[in-house]
């Protein structure tokens, strides 16, 4: 089965009528076995259900959407889960949990020229989704930056990219392997045997990678030393909160070492690190596990469309 949500820098966008980026996931036996981003093509809501079913998805997770969307996705045979927010693959594994639950249609659009949030949120507060742990794939999906609204630089279905190079704004497809100053792997797409794909310069990637791959040749191989401002930034000492336990319903049970999920004012989910806990306080680390960190990378272009 293929699961596909509306994608934009890791997370839920907000509003099906204009993303631009899907991230299709490849699942069996209610896991997920693999994913890749795709683009929409610049098509508008009326044809993005064709485009989804040439796609064979079955599932369609999105923020909001409208009534008229959600009709053409269901004669389209697919299955529609509005509403959802904050990181794509944590809604798809809610999902096959049957923890997600479909707002319906929830766009009004008289307000299609704003770049609204649809979605109905759940309140703040709640500790999320106990025991997801990490989802193996730390180099590449989490971006920092949009990638828009910059000077020069090239243009991809109306959005502008801030880069140069002549793979910016292009489909590529590259395989790479990602290591410590040690020489410990930490991730590998050889190893899961599917290139990665991605819109070079769209903010889908670490700074860093991104800028090796918008220059590259197919077949071309190139080994790459990121600093943190390059890769996932420095540590921020004020994203690590403590907490009263009772304040936090369903942090009784967690242990140091969990990551979990919380969700914050706006509906979206971000993940944190229990770093301590005692009888009456908990601690919650929300920077990026791989924060601080220098990484290595081996990149091997394999396709540009």
């Amino acid at each position: 089965m293929k699961i596909a949500a509306t994608y934009d820098n890791g997370n839920i966008f907000q509003h099906f009528g204009r993303t631009e980026y899907f991230k299709v996931y490849d699942v069996e036996d209610n896991k997920i076995i693999g994913s890749r981003v795709v683009g929409s093509n610049g098509v508008g809501h009326g044809a993005l259900a064709g485009l989804l079913a040439d796609q064979d998805i079955k599932v369609l997770i999105c923020g909001g959407l409208g009534g008229g969307a959600q009709s053409a996705l269901r004669n389209a045979g697919i299955e529609v889960c509005a509403g959802a927010s904050g990181d794509a693959d944590t809604a798809v594994e809610m999902y096959l949990k049957g923890e997600l639950v479909d707002s319906g249609a929830n766009c009004d659009h008289h307000h299609h020229g704003e770049d609204h949030e649809c979605g109905h949120h759940d309140e703040d507060g709640c500790c999320g989704h106990g025991e997801h742990g990490e989802d193996g794939s730390c180099g590449h999906g989490e971006q920092e930056e949009g990638g828009c609204c910059g000077n020069g630089g090239g243009c991809h279905g109306g959005q502008r990219f801030t880069m140069e190079g002549k793979n910016v704004g292009r489909n590529v497809k590259v395989h790479y392997r990602g290591t410590f100053d040690d020489g410990t792997q930490f991730d590998s797409s050889y190893d899961r045997g599917e290139p990665l794909a991605f819109v070079c310069g769209a903010g889908m990637m670490i700074k860093g990678f991104d800028r090796a791959v918008a220059d590259m040749e197919v077949g071309q191989i190139v080994d790459v030393h990121l600093m943190p401002e390059e890769a996932y930034g420095h540590r921020d000492p004020n994203a690590v909160i403590t907490l009263a336990i009772a304040e936090l319903p369903g942090s009784e049970g967690l242990s140091v070492g969990e990551r979990v999920y919380l969700t914050n004012t706006m509906g979206q989910q971000f993940p944190v690190t229990v770093t301590e806990k005692d009888d009456t306080n908990i601690t919650l680390d929300a920077n990026h596990e791989m924060a601080g960190k220098e990484l290595n990378f081996r990149i091997e272009l394999v396709e540009v469309r």
